[in-house]
């Protein structure tokens, strides 16, 4: 099976800082890929680049057999990415049925006069669009507050809003930046339990996150990042005997003895 995502060779810099060096990696289509390392190994610049919030200063990277890294942002939606924020994204004075259909627009093919003037075209798109809203609505467990301002819900709603508004655009790669990311106990297993739901529907899925409970559950491979560069890459058993891994998070024992003097 050809690989969905291929990051190959990245390298990003930030004037004289090097925040991702030579980082190589794939997965196929309909896996779980967790991303995780120590704070400041280059997680979030990765993530940014693959979503193309920036590009890399060297090397490709390659979505569904094209290469994305030198595309404006808002050319990768349409090409089936999705992704949620870790710092929430949402339009807190529309509903939540609203703010999950805002993001479905950007798939629209109407024009501005034919919504205007609500030609038949526009129209059934619109209720195309009402329809897999509330579909997945629905999966996340928000029609019962479909038609509440987004403003009012509390963090562990809004969070799952972003993931609903992120589905309704039928991705093929969804990216998780940080999705249980202040949710208690609870909120985190449901929402380990929801990932994994949405991987049956076939949907591959790239996630950031700190909560290695989550990550180690859901995962089919894990990438570790230190200092900005890839030190593993294995399913979640190989990176929890990796000693690197080990060490990166935990310290060789020589810098161990160090902090107890």
């Amino acid at each position: 099976m050809p690989n969905l995502l291929e990051v190959k060779q990245v390298t990003k810099k930030f004037g004289g800082v090097v925040a991702n060096k030579d980082i190589t990696f794939s997965f196929e289509e309909g896996n779980v890929v967790g991303l995780i390392g120590p704070n400041g190994a280059g997680k979030s610049t990765l993530f940014n680049m693959v979503s193309s919030i920036f590009p890399p200063t060297e090397g490709e990277i390659w979505f569904d057999g094209k290469r994305i890294d030198r595309l404006p942002s808002y050319k990768i939606a349409p090409l089936g990415i999705a992704r949620t924020f870790q710092n929430l994204q949402v339009f807190k004075r529309m509903t939540v049925l609203e703010n999950v259909m805002v993001g479905l627009h950007t798939n629209s093919k109407s024009g501005i006069l034919s919504a205007a003037f609500k030609l038949p075209g526009a129209k059934k798109e619109e209720q195309k669009m009402y329809e897999q809203a509330w579909e997945e609505l629905k999966f996340v467990g928000l029609e019962d507050v479909a038609d509440v301002e987004a403003g009012n819900l509390p963090l562990g709603k809004l969070r799952l809003l972003e993931l609903a508004r992120a589905l309704a655009t039928r991705p093929k790669l969804l990216l998780l930046d940080e999705i249980a990311a202040g949710l208690n106990h609870n909120e985190t297993a449901a929402m380990s339990d929801l990932i994994l739901q949405v991987r049956k529907r076939g949907v591959s899925i790239f996630v950031v996150e700190h909560d290695m409970d989550l990550v180690m559950r859901v995962s089919d491979q894990i990438v570790v990042l230190d200092q900005g560069e890839k030190i593993a890459q294995g399913t979640p058993k190989e990176v929890q005997n990796d000693r690197r891994v080990i060490e990166a998070y935990l310290g060789t024992e020589e810098e161990e003895e160090e902090v107890s003097l």
